[in-house]
């Protein structure tokens, strides 16, 4: 519990001294902004990275390795008067090959995230809310290098949440979305996966040779408290920070355990179509089971995940 504390503090803090860069005269002209502009503002950004490897009679050893990782990144946002609407799909996948040509190629990124958030307008910068998020994966997914057992699958797991709350918007830098009442439905669209009662699902009553005598359930709801925060700005020129955190409590089960995911993304402009870009995510759920050793114990812990990248991009 301390642990995960002080990773929350420490995520709020950081939120808050990146906020803190924010000079008066950028929230003026960022809320004078917002005020004056109705209507629909869409866009997004194509990236694609690849890295490639090759050794031959290479003293100091090493293995051929080739790799390619594309994100997408797509907003649909509508103001009008007091009202804001605000959609974001969010899309990656990366694959990565290593040694001889018989090698198995292996994921390296895959993500699906969709959000959608309605506010209506309570003062200056406090809106009544309603979101909704969806995330899930592509592909299903191996403890590598054993390629023949599945740990995850295309919605399995899956999560979707609804939440009503109040959103802090002081200006287009800073976003943080409160929700005391939020619905969280956890997908294991996965037999396997649901008999060992993985992701939090109940698991499968087995007899006792093995056999399930009841299937493990592939749903769960849960009901919580939600925060949501997040933050973009441009900390150079032509490099831009965007970071965003969520937390979320199940009131019905060990609320303690507060479900992490904590993403940020640095892209650093060369010119037109060139850039590059660093990405991090760091989840902590204490129902996501991960092997922790060689016999296969498994146990909840930090996941976290580095990405960078040179290569192709375009924004639209």
């Amino acid at each position: 519990m301390n642990k995960k504390m002080i990773l929350l503090f420490s995520i709020i803090m950081i939120s808050y001294f990146s906020y803190g860069q924010i000079t008066d005269k950028e929230k003026d002209l960022l809320a004078k902004t917002a005020d004056t502009l109705n209507g629909w503002k869409d866009g997004g950004t194509f990236t694609f990275n690849l890295s490639q490897l090759s050794l031959s009679n290479w003293a100091a050893g090493g293995e051929n390795s080739l790799g390619f990782n594309a994100l997408v990144n797509v907003f649909a946002n509508l103001k009008h008067n007091n009202s804001e609407w605000d959609n974001t799909l969010d899309m990656g996948y990366g694959l990565i090959h290593q040694g001889s040509k018989e090698e198995p190629y292996q994921k390296s990124n895959d993500n699906f995230e969709f959000n959608s958030k309605y506010g209506q307008k309570a003062s200056k910068s406090w809106y009544y809310a309603a979101l909704l998020n969806f995330k899930t994966q592509f592909a299903p997914g191996y403890n590598y290098p054993n390629d023949s057992v599945k740990i995850s699958d295309i919605f399995a797991p899956a999560y979707l949440i609804g939440a009503l709350g109040m959103d802090y918007r002081p200006n287009n830098v800073f976003d943080c979305f409160i929700a005391p009442v939020t619905g969280k439905l956890i997908i294991v669209n996965n037999t396997t996966l649901a008999n060992a009662g993985d992701f939090g699902v109940t698991k499968a009553v087995l007899n006792d040779s093995g056999k399930v005598i009841t299937p493990g359930k592939k749903t769960k709801f849960e009901f919580g408290g939600y925060i949501r925060t997040s933050l973009t700005k441009d900390i150079m020129k032509n490099v831009n920070l965007y970071t965003e955190a969520d937390f979320f409590s199940n009131y019905l089960q060990n609320p303690q355990n507060i479900v992490i995911n904590w993403q940020m993304l640095i892209s650093m402009k060369v010119n037109k179509f060139i850039s590059a870009t660093l990405s991090t995510q760091l989840i902590y759920d204490d129902k996501a089971n991960i092997v922790i050793d060689s016999k296969g114990d498994t146990g909840p812990r930090t996941q976290f995940k580095e990405l960078f990248g040179v290569g192709f991009s375009y924004k639209f």
